[in-house]
C-alpha cells in the first residue's frame, strides 16, 4: 500500500528549550566562569536604549564629533556667543557620554569599577578647567573607539552565535505514514523524520531509510560529503554509542540528492550542534594565563596609576605652576595610563581563535588549551583508531604449493565465516571483496583446535587454519621453512598472520593489519612542519607491530605493549621530559592519559557525548589532518596575544613619560589611547580569517 507523504498543516510551533549547562555526576566541573566587574574595556552590557537601533552607540558618538566640530568651526570662522559655543559643547558631552555614564554607573553600583569612570573623572576634570573642547574632543575619541570595538568583538561573537543558526527549526515528523511539519523542539527519541534532498537534517540520528551524500563540513569540518545508508536494526542501533559512520547523521548538516527518513537519537536540546554551541560559548568566558597575568598586572597597576595620579594633582606645591595646571596633567597621565588596550588585547584573540576553530569543526574549551596547544613539542598518540583505521583489514593473500589466490581466498572465506572473531570478520569482508561475485561453497563442523586456530569440513577435506604455534603442535605435517620465513617477515611489517592448510596441502598464508589511515603520514609531516620535534605513539599492541607502523607513517617513538596505566605512566615521563604534551586520542578508553596531559584532544568526537565533555580540545571530524590546523591556529594565536601585550604595555610606557612631562596633553592622549584599544582588537580578528596547514584541504 503506498503511504501517504503529503504535509499537514504545521502544528503550532514550541518555543526551543535551552537549558542551562550542568553536569552530569561524574562529569568534570572545572569549568570557571569568570563573571568579575574589575578595571577592563570589555564591554559586554546591554544597552537597553536603542534609539537608533542596534547602531546607537556609534550614531551618539559621531553626533558628539559633530556638535564638536561645529563648535570648534564656529568658534573659529565667526564670532558666536558664549552661551551658542557652551550649548554645542554640552551637547556633544551628552552625546559623548551617555554610554560610557550609563556603563559606569551600572559597573558601579555591582560594586566594581571600569575604565569608563576615569574617562569621566577626566572630563569633567577638563570641564571645570574651562577646557570643554578637550573634554568633548575626550569623550568623543572614547566612545567611537568603544563603539568599533563592540562592532569588531561583535564580529566575532556573531561567529560563534553563527553556528547556532546551522540547525533547522523545524523538521518533518512521520507519524503514520504521514509527514507533518513541526518545531525541532517537539522531537524525541525514537521519532522518524523525513529529510527531503538538498534540505538541512534536522536532527541527530539514524538513517533507517533511504541513502544519501551528507555535507557534514558544518559539524565536522569534512570537505567531502559522506554517503549514508539504512541500518539493519534501528532499535538496537539506538542503545549502542559505537554506531558506524555510515549510519548517523548529525542536526544541521546537508543531506545531498537522496531522500532520508532518520530516526531520531536524542532531543534537539541535547543534539552535537547545541552541545557544541553551548561549549563554545562557556570557552569564552575561560580565562587564558597571559589573561590571568593581565589580570594580576591590573590589580598592581591601576591602585599604583591612581595614587600617581593624586599625587600630580598637588605638583603646583612643588613646582610653579597653577593647580589648575597640575590637575590638568594628573587628568592627562590618567588617560594615557588606563589599560583598556591591555585588558582585551588576550579576549580579542581568544574569542576570535575559539570562533575559527569552531567553524573547522575544532571545540577549543577556552583561552588555556589554547594557548598551551601553541607551546607543545612533543604530541603522543594512541594507535589504534587514531593513528590507524581502528579495524582489521585483509593485507596479504600468499598461495602456496600451486594454489591459485582465488582457492585460497574461498577456503579461508568459507571457514572463516563460521566464525565470530573480529578477525575472522575481517577476512570474510575483504576476502569477498575480492573475490567478486563468486559462489563460494558453504564449510560445515567448526571447531576450536588447542586455542591458536579452528578447523571446519570444506569440499569433504578439513581445513585448518591458526598461527605457527597451532601446525607445530598438530601432527608431523610440519610448515616448511620458507612458510615460516614469510610468516616471520609479515609479522615484522606489522601483520597478524593465519596459515591455511587443506588436507595435508599448506594452502598459503593470509595477513591482517589494522592499517594506517590515509592521511597519516601527512597528517604528521604536517605538524613537524609546525613545529612538533617529538611524536610518540602509545599502543597495547606488541612492539613489533608498533615499528612497523611507526616506520609507515613517520612517529618518532613507537611505545608498545603498554597497559592503560602504563600509559598514563608514559604521559606523565613525556611531561617531565619535555614539560608540556598533548594527548590525543578517542576522549573515552584514553580519558585517564589524557587527564594527565597538557592537552587532551579527542578525534572524532561529534558522535561521543563522552569526548565532548573529557577533551580539553575536540576534532568533531574523524580526521587527523585537523591537528595541524588546530595546532597552527594556536601557535598564530599566541603570536598575536604577544603583540597585543607588547603594543598596550609600550604605549602606556610611552605616554605616561610624555604626559608628566607636558609634551602631550589630553587630546592626543586618548587619540593614542583608542588607537592602541582598536589595534589589538582588530590584531585579534585577523584571526577568524586564519588558513594554516591542511586548512585549505579542509574547507
Amino acid at each position: 500500500m503506498k503511504e501517504n507523504n503529503t504535509v499537514t498543516p504545521a502544528r503550532k510551533p514550541v518555543p526551543a528549550h535551552h537549558p542551562d549547562h550542568q553536569h552530569k555526576p561524574g562529569e568534570k566541573q572545572d569549568h570557571k566562569h569568570s563573571h568579575d566587574h574589575g578595571q577592563s574595556c570589555d564591554h559586554g552590557h546591554a544597552h537597553t536604549m536603542m534609539i537608533f537601533g542596534k547602531n546607537t552607540e556609534l550614531y551618539f558618538s559621531l553626533l558628539c564629533g559633530t556638535l564638536l566640530g561645529i563648535a570648534w568651526l564656529l568658534g573659529n570662522t565667526i564670532a558666536i556667543s558664549q552661551t551658542a559655543s557652551l550649548s554645542l559643547l554640552l551637547g556633544a558631552y551628552f552625546f559623548g557620554g551617555f554610554f560610557t555614564t550609563k556603563e559606569a554607573i551600572q559597573t558601579i553600583a555591582k560594586g566594581g569599577f571600569e575604565i569608563d569612570f576615569l574617562m569621566l573623572v577626566a572630563a569633567i576634570g577638563a570641564a571645570i578647567l574651562g577646557k570643554w573642547e578637550e573634554g568633548a574632543l575626550l569623550l568623543f575619541l572614547f566612545s567611537l573607539g568603544h563603539s568599533l570595538e563592540h562592532y569588531a568583538m561583535d564580529k566575532a561573537r556573531k561567529s560563534i552565535s553563527a553556528l547556532a543558526s546551522l540547525a533547522p527549526k523545524t523538521a518533518l515528523l512521520k507519524t503514520n505514514g504521514t509527514t507533518t511539519e513541526v518545531d525541532t523542539s517537539v522531537l524525541k527519541a525514537g521519532d522518524i523524520i523525513v529529510v527531503r534532498p538538498n534540505t538541512k537534517i534536522s536532527a541527530d540520528g539514524i538513517v533507517v531509510a533511504g541513502t544519501s551524500s551528507v555535507n557534514q563540513a558544518p559539524i565536522t569540518g569534512e570537505s567531502v560529503p559522506v554517503d549514508k545508508m539504512q541500518v539493519d536494526n534501528p532499535a538496537a542501533a539506538l542503545q549502542h554509542d559505537n554506531i558506524d559512520a555510515r549510519y548517523k547523521v548529525y542536526s544541521g548538516s546537508i543531506n545531498g540528492n537522496g531522500s532520508l527518513e532518520v530516526m531520531v537519537s536524542q532531543a534537539a536540546s541535547d543534539s552535537t550542534i547545541s552541545r557544541l554551541v553551548k561549549m563554545v560559548n562557556e570557552a569564552q568566558s575561560q580565562k587564558s594565563p597571559t589573561q590571568q597575568f593581565t589580570d594580576k598586572f591590573q590589580r598592581i597597576f591601576v591602585p599604583s596609576v591612581l595614587t600617581l595620579v593624586v599625587v600630580l594633582c598637588f605638583a603646583f606645591l612643588v613646582i610653579d605652576e597653577s593647580f589648575g595646571a597640575s590637575f590638568y596633567r594628573a587628568m592627562a597621565v590618567l588617560v594615557a595610563a588606563s589599560p583598556c588596550a591591555l585588558a582585551i588585547s588576550t579576549p580579542s584573540a581568544v574569542l576570535s581563535g575559539v570562533a575559527r576553530a569552531a567553524r573547522m569543526g575544532v571545540l577549543i574549551k577556552g583561552g588555556r588549551p589554547l594557548e598551551d596547544l601553541g607551546t607543545l613539542t612533543a604530541v603522543a598518540f594512541d594507535k589504534t583508531g587514531t593513528l590507524t583505521e581502528g579495524r582489521p583489514t585483509l593485507t596479504q593473500v600468499i598461495p602456496m604449493n600451486g594454489l591459485s589466490e582465488n582457492e585460497l581466498l574461498q577456503a579461508a572465506v568459507a571457514v572463516e565465516a563460521l566464525s565470530d572473531h573480529p578477525l575472522a570478520k575481517a577476512i570474510v569482508r575483504d576476502g569477498k571483496t575480492r573475490l567478486g561475485n563468486q559462489s563460494i561453497p558453504e564449510a560445515q563442523q567448526l571447531e576450536a583446535v588447542l586455542g591458536k586456530g579452528i578447523k571446519a569440513t570444506w569440499q569433504q577435506q578439513p581445513v585448518y587454519i591458526g598461527n605457527l604455534a597451532l601446525f607445530e603442535a598438530l601432527d608431523t605435517q610440519l610448515p616448511s621453512q620458507e612458510l615460516r620465513t614469510r610468516v616471520q617477515e609479515l609479522e615484522r611489517a606489522g601483520n597478524t598472520t593465519m596459515i591455511v592448510r587443506k588436507g595435508d596441502v599448506y594452502a598459503g598464508i593470509i595477513a591482517v593489519m589494522d592499517t594506517p589511515r590515509a592521511e597519516a603520514a601527512e597528517a604528521l609531516k604536517a605538524l613537524k612542519n609546525t613545529g612538533i620535534r617529538r611524536m610518540i605513539m602509545l599502543t597495547g599492541d606488541n612492539q613489533q607491530v608498533a615499528d612497523a607502523v611507526a616506520r609507515e607513517i613517520g612517529i618518532t617513538d613507537a611505545w608498545g605493549s603498554l597497559l592503560p596505566e602504563q600509559k598514563v605512566a608514559a604521559i606523565q615521563k613525556l611531561a617531565k621530559d619535555e614539560h608540556k604534551v598533548a594527548m590525543v586520542g578517542d576522549g573515552v578508553n584514553d580519558a585517564p592519559a589524557m587527564a594527565n596531559s597538557t592537552v587532551g584532544i579527542a578525534m572524532g568526537a561529534a558522535g561521543s557525548d563522552v569526548a565532548l565533555e573529557t577533551a580539553d580540545i575536540a576534532l568533531m571530524g574523524d580526521k587527523l589532518s585537523l591537528l595541524p590546523f588546530a595546532i597552527g591556529l594556536s601557535r598564530t594565536a599566541s603570536s598575536i596575544i604577544k603583540q597585543n601585550l607588547w603594543i598596550s604595555l609600550g604605549m602606556v610606557a610611552v605616554l605616561i613619560p610624555l604626559t608628566i612631562t607636558g609634551i602631550a596633553s589630553i587630546g592626543p592622549a586618548v587619540m593614542a589611547h583608542e588607537g592602541s584599544t582598536l589595534i589589538v582588537v582588530f590584531n585579534g580578528l585577523r584571526l577568524l580569517a586564519y588558513k594554516g596547514p591542511r586548512a585549505e584541504a579542509l574547507g
